[in-house]
């Protein structure tokens, strides 16, 4: 087992759909001596189910990840019908850079009965970083409600106290599966939401490019060429500088809580809104009189951020 700082690392599992965001998360995840990354499970979201599980075993083929199991989970969320975002990651949902094929394969098992096998099978507390849509992560809940005993916190990318990126108020993984959220807000175990406010100060910026070009391994290499063209929709959908790389932010905070600044705060889901279905109505200031059931990312110290995904992925790249 690896160590950091003369501390074991947390174990983790992480559930996403990648997507280009999702990709640099994985790295950071796998990279990072402070997490013991159990199992990578996918759902569909940004792309299909098809497509986000293969992005996830590209990014582990290109990265050498081998030891962590991979399972493919739902197709689409729990109510909706499914939405995707071809817009911004394109037509494979991780477009940007020739890939080549896989030589990794999922495991033969579903993804939320995977993850239920990681928990039981854990002699401590497991972190839940969900960075999608959070349909598998409502059904673990539902269906094994004894292993998700083991579930020391859940902290996910999702959300918004403003504006939204999907919807006026709605954040895209909120919105693709609302009710799927509505069950994480409301399972009584601890969440921390690292939605829109946070990660759009994680910005890949020309010296982050620079910084990650300068390691000077194909896996750096790629990981610029991918940003490029995530850099290219987010200039052209909404006129930002340089992307934000959300997903990363939920990982962080997990390596290391300080990075992310958060408030305690009231979420809830709006599931019925004509206008307003999967915003995430923060109560900051408390005055529905109820109880936090969240810990609501707002700062992000973006040096210190860069520097964790940076290191993580010159350690993946390392001959």
């Amino acid at each position: 087992m690896r160590e950091h700082g003369g501390m074991a690392p947390v174990p983790v599992v992480l559930d996403c759909d990648p997507g280009h965001d999702d990709m640099v998360a994985i790295l950071l995840a796998a990279g990072s001596p402070a997490i013991d990354l159990r199992a990578i499970t996918t759902v569909a979201g940004n792309g299909t189910l098809e497509q986000t599980t293969r992005n996830a075993l590209l990014t582990c083929t290109l990265a050498g990840i081998r030891d962590v199991p991979v399972a493919a989970g739902c197709a689409g969320p729990l109510v909706a019908a499914p939405r995707t975002a071809s817009a911004v990651h394109g037509a494979s949902a991780m477009d940007g850079a020739a890939l080549g094929e896989p030589d990794v394969a999922t495991v033969d098992a579903h993804a939320v009965d995977l993850l239920a096998e990681v928990l039981r099978h854990a002699t401590e507390p497991v972190t839940v970083v969900a960075v999608g849509p959070l349909t598998n992560i409502a059904l673990l809940l539902r269906r094994y409600p004894t292993a998700a005993a083991a579930v020391g916190e859940i902290v996910l990318m999702g959300g918004t106290t403003g504006a939204g990126n999907i919807a006026p108020l709605a954040e895209f993984n909120i919105l693709v599966d609302p009710e799927a959220a509505h069950v994480v807000f409301t399972s009584g175990l601890p969440v921390t939401m690292c939605g829109l406010d946070v990660t759009h100060q994680a910005l890949a910026t020309a010296p982050v490019l620079a910084g990650l070009t300068a390691l000077g391994t194909p896996l750096a290499a790629t990981v610029v060429e991918l940003l490029g063209f995530f850099a290219a929709r987010y200039s052209a959908l909404w006129g930002f500088p340089a992307p934000p790389v959300h997903d990363p932010v939920a990982i962080a905070r997990v390596i290391d809580p300080t990075v992310v600044g958060c408030v305690a705060a009231h979420v809830a889901i709006e599931l019925t809104g004509t206008y307003t279905r999967g915003a995430t109505v923060v109560d900051r200031f408390g005055v529905t009189n109820r109880e936090p059931n969240a810990e609501v990312a707002l700062q992000l110290d973006a040096p210190r951020f860069w520097a964790l995904v940076t290191d993580a992925i010159a350690t993946l790249g390392a001959p």
